[in-house]
């Protein structure tokens, strides 16, 4: 089966600031994040399935980091990513993707993404990451309760615009390379990580050798 999987590289280049979605509250991202998802295979998996904004209100999100302190990503965040484009392009009736009875499962199970490394840690690379110096990003959330409106303030790292960062796509079926193709470009309307409904995270993607 390993005989026939073909590779495509691809560099992503940040067209808003990303924010950071890791709890730096270890206490609250080991106990509180797990104990709401107690079925999850692994920790990434209970973050991915929850989510961060749960725990907002407790702690500042940030980026999880390299030895040298280089903020990074995860690549399930970009297989999220992949899944929610192909749930969307599914919407369209002229796409590769709405033509695809299974393509949620095509994505989970041939479709693998790993850091050019073959590592799971994306390093994310602007002037200063190696550094690891961030900005910061505070905005209010508002949510209404059976107290009322309740207004609390959410605090997330950032990395500018600008930045970029490189992946690969291993593909077990040559043929789903238009499936993935397809489903790229949708970073420039909705973004990675935390806040991208607002419109955080946006990026375009091309192809590198």
């Amino acid at each position: 089966m390993t005989n026939n999987i073909k590779i495509l590289k691809f560099r992503a280049t940040l067209l808003e600031d990303m924010l950071g979605t890791c709890s730096a509250d270890t206490e609250v991202h080991e106990k509180y994040i797990a104990s709401l998802a107690p079925d999850a295979v692994s920790r990434e998996e209970e973050v991915a399935a929850l989510g961060i904004d749960g725990v907002i209100e407790k702690s500042m999100t940030v980026f999880p980091r390299l030895p040298n302190g280089q903020p990074c990503m995860f690549d399930y965040q970009i297989k999220g990513f992949l899944k929610h484009a192909a749930r969307t392009a599914a919407r369209v009736k002229s796409s590769v993707t709405s033509k695809q009875k299974a393509y949620i499962k095509i994505l989970t199970d041939c479709v693998f993404v790993f850091a050019t490394n073959g590592g799971r840690k994306i390093p994310l690379c602007y002037d200063g990451a190696t550094e690891g110096k961030v900005g910061n990003s505070q905005r209010p959330l508002r949510a209404q309760t059976a107290q009322g409106e309740r207004v609390s303030l959410a605090n997330s790292e950032t990395v500018p615009a600008g930045a970029t960062f490189d992946f690969e796509v291993h593909l077990l079926e040559p043929s789903h390379e238009e499936l993935v193709l397809e489903l790229l470009p949708y970073a420039k309307y909705q973004g990675f990580l935390q806040w991208r409904n607002a419109g955080f995270g946006r990026a375009e993607i091309i192809q590198i050798d």
